[in-house]
């Protein structure tokens, strides 16, 4: 998945502190129009200004539903790994490692930049012209998790399931995206302690958690209850960490995404689609990859990100790709979580 964005401002994301107990604290989405190709609404509540990360996890859009279809042209990553989690609807994902597959609701993509990847993501659509109301209806959460650091310079690689885990507790039942919950564990490869689960329920759910574990809880739909606090679709609930389990009081037909992990303990510089440690190293990544773009497809398929099959200059629509923004000609201030 990409930030579209197009005018991202960079991000210093501090090591998470030491320390931080339970709470419920709820940080509110932002609306993001990413306009471009893909022409839609985003709505962000990772990273926050004084939550730039929970565990590994630094990024968190969700979008839909809406009929928009998504027509993402290739575009680089690095330092990262994505993770593309459908609710409704199925995309066609491309790589410059050589993956091409159609991700589909309940099943996973997991890609590894690593020192640099590129992907191109567009909607599996009925026919090739098709109206504006015939377009399947898209929703989706699009997330990364910051690679730590002996491992942000390793080969590209990219890995899809289509049968995960599923976990069951008193009232709820939870798909194991990534990491071990609830006795179950995800078969995604993953290089930080971490977890994601897509949990539904109803009533009174007793939640096992890892108390060395930092979580935060997105309510997709539903409503809950969590330490008296009632929260709705929208705001991110960071529960901070220490809990060995966790009471959710659930309408009926809930549905929410739990993330947690081991609080991340590196210094984090994001910008647009990089994950890096120092502005040299974004800016260097963005050199790159404007360079790349003047090279011809067999030079371009062995450099740092890469070329996609399939987007030559015979691909008709879905010919090209995405040029990097320029960077914000701004110094860096540290932010430090609130």
């Amino acid at each position: 998945m990409t930030n579209l964005d197009t005018a991202p401002s960079e991000q210093v994301c501090p090591a998470a502190p030491e320390g931080q107990g339970p709470c419920v604290q709820l940080w509110p989405e932002r609306e993001v129009p990413l306009g471009g190709v893909r022409a839609m609404n985003v709505y962000r509540t990772l990273p926050q200004r004084g939550l730039p990360t929970v565990g590994a996890w630094c990024f968190l859009d969700s979008f839909g539903p809406d009929r928009v279809a998504m027509s993402v042209l290739p575009h680089p990553h690095c330092g990262l790994q994505t993770v593309t989690w459908p609710l409704e609807g199925a995309v066609r994902h491309r790589d410059s490692v050589g993956s091409d597959v159609v991700v589909r609701p309940g099943e996973l993509n997991i890609m590894t930049a690593g020192h640099g990847i590129s992907h191109s993501e567009f909607s599996v659509l009925p026919s090739a012209e098709v109206a504006p109301e015939d377009v399947p209806v898209s929703r989706g959460l699009q997330l990364w998790v910051a690679l730590p650091d002996e491992h942000r310079h390793r080969e590209p690689s990219f890995e899809q399931h289509r049968e995960l885990p599923v976990a069951s507790g008193d009232g709820y039942t939870a798909t194991v995206m990534v990491g071990e919950f609830a006795g179950k564990l995800s078969p995604a490869t993953m290089f930080s302690p971490i977890v994601g689960a897509d949990i539904t329920g109803s009533g009174t759910l007793d939640l096992p958690l890892r108390p060395d574990f930092e979580h935060a809880v997105l309510v997709l739909d539903g409503q809950v209850a969590i330490d008296g606090e009632d929260i709705g679709p929208g705001p991110l609930a960071y529960l901070g960490a220490g809990r060995e389990s966790l009471t959710v009081e659930a309408a009926p037909e809930t549905r929410i995404m739990l993330l947690g992990g081991e609080p991340f303990g590196e210094d984090l510089l994001m910008w647009w689609n990089f994950v890096g440690r120092t502005h040299e190293e974004v800016e260097k990544a963005r050199e790159e990859w404007e360079a790349e773009g003047l090279l011809d497809d067999a030079a371009a398929a062995t450099s740092r990100f890469g070329f996609v099959h399939g987007h030559g200059p015979d691909a008709g629509a879905e010919a090209g790709r995405i040029p990097a923004p320029p960077l914000p000609g701004v110094k860096l201030r540290p932010r430090t979580r609130g």
